[in-house]
């Protein structure tokens, strides 16, 4: 049995969109008869929407929602949310045997695609891993932000939320023949520079990226998060903190993280692992989540095991986060994708909701953005449709260890700004 994401997913059903040239219609119900849980256009009578998703099993972790029900979206918002209710749509889509969940919220992505040499194409990842929001850990610093900006997150019909990286030209030198980190030398790390970038770019950019380690860092140890933290107080923003080898320990960098900053490659394999050879948790582990602390999986080409994770979660200690850090070198594997790295979660035994809450509500709350990772009126019009396959399917972590699962996400439609993305074929 090859690793999932060796071979395409199950083919998509046909027919699922209805494209018509008159507006699609649905049957009318009767008023008298619409249930009282339908919220927003359940009184406007035959209100024209722009998209209608019916009869999908909608699973909205953030209100507690789990179950059969259509949702429509208008004017890029959810607008209305029910059974029976007497709606018309430009576009319908027949969701029966579907899941609908908030647009999945990935992270830690690398999406400055042609700016850097490890970003890949948001929108080419977003058609398989459903993704509709992807937080970009840390690709551009100070001295090439202008340029993602402009020639990526603008064009983007997809959100783009950016970390700018602390170091001046980010991620500069990575690559399977070139492998260079960005906080070797901190003559790169200019924190004027850096505040001034976020200043100015204040409706975009969520925080500070660090990578610290021996890979990242050479031989910096944990001044770089230091120099983060201190512009991170500055500007009021959270920072994203990376760590593979020692040094720094994992000691040393959680013991400086604040409540509402991230630690990423949090189910990391040995060496900087959370958790003993015994199954104990690491007490610094432990006491960055009583500080508030957010724990972030960043699996990534490196950085998840599944030794790792089946003890922190036989410990009781769930991520907060599920994200994919998704790059040139993890997107043919391991990582592969959101819907992947959620589907080994599945596997462990981890809960059909927790994992769903683990990629919408929980990153959405960590970002500060109530519009997003929910599905209610008035939210952003983002949704993503799943499939969940039975079957048995393998998947790999970052040492080629594998392990079994029954189920596997697959991807079937994207809702986003209230639209269906891509725009389905007449």
């Amino acid at each position: 049995m090859a690793p999932l994401g060796e071979g395409p997913p199950p083919a998509s059903r046909n027919g699922r969109f209805c494209r018509v040239q008159a507006p699609c219609r649905l049957p009318a119900a009767n008023p008298a008869r619409v249930p009282r849980g339908g919220d927003g256009a359940r009184g406007a009578g035959l209100a024209m929407l722009d998209v209608l998703i019916k009869g999908g099993r909608i699973i909205d972790p953030a209100s507690g929602r789990d179950g059969v029900a259509d949702i429509g979206f208008g004017g890029g918002r959810i607008a209305a949310i029910g059974s029976g209710m007497p709606l018309r749509a430009e576009q319908a889509v027949d969701a029966r045997a579907l899941l609908v969940v908030p647009g999945l919220i990935d992270l830690h992505t690398h999406v400055y695609w042609g700016g850097t040499s490890l970003g890949v194409d948001a929108t080419t990842v977003a058609q398989r891993s459903g993704t509709t929001t992807f937080v970009d850990a840390g690709s551009a610093g100070p001295g090439n932000f202008h340029g993602f900006r402009r020639h990526v997150i603008e064009p983007s019909p997809l959100r783009i939320l950016p970390f700018l990286n602390v170091s001046f030209p980010g991620i500069f030198a990575f690559s399977s023949a070139v492998m260079v980190g960005e906080a070797a030398d901190l003559r790169l790390i200019e924190p004027r520079d850096c505040v001034r970038v976020v200043n100015a770019n204040r409706d975009l950019i969520v925080g500070i990226k660090v990578r610290v380690g021996r890979g990242a860092g050479g031989a910096s140890g944990i001044a770089p998060l230091e120099m983060a933290l201190e512009i991170a107080d500055e500007i009021g923003l959270p920072v994203m903190a990376h760590l593979d080898h020692p040094p720094p320990s994992r000691i040393e960098v959680l013991s400086r993280l604040r409540r509402g900053d991230i630690v990423t490659h949090c189910f990391r394999p040995f060496p900087n692992a959370p958790v003993r050879p015994d199954g104990r948790i690491r007490e610094e582990v432990l006491e960055a989540r009583r500080r508030g602390v957010i724990f972030d999986i960043g699996h990534g080409g490196g950085s998840f095991g599944f030794r790792t994770a089946e003890m922190m979660l036989e410990a009781g200690f769930l991520p907060d986060v599920i994200s994919s850090d998704v790059h040139a070198l993890s997107i043919d594997g391991p990582a592969f994708d959101q819907l992947v790295t959620m589907s080994k979660f599945l596997a462990l035994g981890v809960d059909l909701g927790a994992v769903i809450r683990a990629g919408t509500a929980a990153p959405a709350a960590v970002l500060g953005r109530e519009d997003l990772g929910q599905l209610r009126v008035g939210a952003a019009g983002d949704a993503t449709l799943l499939e969940l396959v039975e079957g048995e399917f393998e998947f790999r972590d970052v040492l080629g260890e594998t392990r079994r699962g029954r189920q596997r996400f697959v991807m079937r439609g994207l809702v986003v700004g209230g639209h269906l993305w891509p725009e389905p074929q007449r």
